[in-house]
C-alpha cells in the first residue's frame, strides 16, 4: 500500500481488507465483501434533518473517519471513489428499485456501479439495506450467480434495461432495474434530495440499519433490533436512548451520540 493515497489507506483499513490490490475480479470481490461486512446502511443523518453531502471529502470525514455508514447515493459515491482510484474503471447509473415498490413502476432513486476487471464488466453495489449480492454480479444475461444460501441473475427488459433479479421461494423476483445512461456526480443530488425531504420518502420518519456479519446479518426497523443468526432471530426493542445508543455501537459499530436527540426528537 506504500503508493496508495493517504485516504485510500485509510478506507481500506476501515473496511478490514488487507488483501491484493491487483485490478483483478477476485480482489473486487474480496473488496465488496469486506465492505458490506464493515459499513452499515443507515439514514440516522436524514432523521436528524442534517443535509447530506456527497462531495468525496464530506464523505470519507463521515464514513471512514467517523465511522459512519450512510445510504445509496453516500455509500455507492463513495465506494466509486475508492475503486477508481484503485485502477478500476468504473461508470454510475441509476436504478429503479422493484423489490417491496408498492406502486410500480418505481421512480429512479438508486445509485448502482458497472465495473470493469479483467477485461469483463461487473454490477457492484454496497448501497442497499435489505439482503443484495455480496460478490459482484457478472453483467451476463442469464448468467445465474448462486452466493451462499442466495442467487441472482440479470435479466434483459426492453423498457426497463438491465434488470438484477433474486431467486426467492422458486421464483425469480426483480430486484432493481438500469440502463446504460451514464450519471455525474451532480446528476444524484436531485434525487437524494427529494429522499432527504420529500413526506413520501421511506427515509425520513423510522431507522433503516443493517450490516452483513460473519453469521448472518443485523437490521434495525424503526426501534426493533434484529439479529439473524443462521435460521434464528433475535429481536428487541432497548427501552432508552441510551440503551439504543449502546446497542448501535455493538451490534454495528456505529456512535450517534452526537445526534441521538435529534434522531428522535
Amino acid at each position: 500500500m506504500d503508493n496508495l493515497k493517504p485516504d485510500v489507506v485509510t478506507y481500506l483499513q476501515r473496511i478490514g481488507y488487507d488483501g491484493p490490490l491487483d485490478g483483478s475480479a477476485k480482489a473486487l470481490a474480496g473488496i465488496q465483501e469486506r465492505h458490506l461486512h464493515s459499513v452499515p446502511y443507515e439514514n440516522f443523518d436524514i432523521m436528524a434533518r442534517i443535509p447530506l453531502s456527497l462531495e468525496i471529502p464530506d464523505l470519507l470525514d463521515k464514513i471512514v473517519c467517523q465511522r459512519r455508514g450512510g445510504y445509496c447515493f453516500e455509500l455507492n459515491a463513495l465506494y466509486k471513489w475508492l475503486l477508481v482510484e484503485l485502477g478500476y474503471p468504473v461508470t454510475s447509473y441509476f436504478a429503479r428499485f422493484w423489490r417491496d415498490e408498492p406502486n410500480p413502476p418505481p421512480k429512479r432513486r438508486h445509485h448502482v456501479l458497472k465495473v470493469k476487471a479483467e477485461g469483463e464488466y461487473y454490477l457492484c453495489d454496497v448501497g442497499v439495506g435489505g439482503i443484495i449480492p455480496r460478490w459482484p454480479i457478472k453483467m451476463v444475461e442469464g448468467l445465474v450467480h448462486h452466493q451462499g444460501d442466495e442467487s441472482y441473475r440479470l435479466e434483459w427488459d426492453d423498457y426497463y434495461g438491465w434488470v438484477l433479479c433474486e431467486l426467492k421461494n422458486g421464483k425469480w423476483e426483480w430486484l432493481y432495474s438500469f440502463t446504460e445512461e451514464q450519471q455525474l456526480p451532480k446528476d444524484f443530488v436531485m434525487a437524494t434530495y427529494w429522499c432527504e425531504n420529500s413526506p413520501d420518502s421511506i427515509f425520513i420518519n423510522e431507522a433503516m440499519v443493517a450490516i452483513r456479519t460473519s453469521e448472518g446479518r443485523n437490521t434495525i426497523s424503526g426501534k426493533e433490533f434484529r439479529v439473524f443468526t443462521g435460521d434464528k432471530v433475535h429481536t428487541f426493542i432497548p427501552e432508552t436512548r441510551e440503551e439504543f445508543s449502546r446497542a448501535l455501537v455493538k451490534y454495528f459499530g456505529l456512535d450517534i451520540s452526537s445526534i441521538i436527540n435529534k434522531v428522535f426528537h
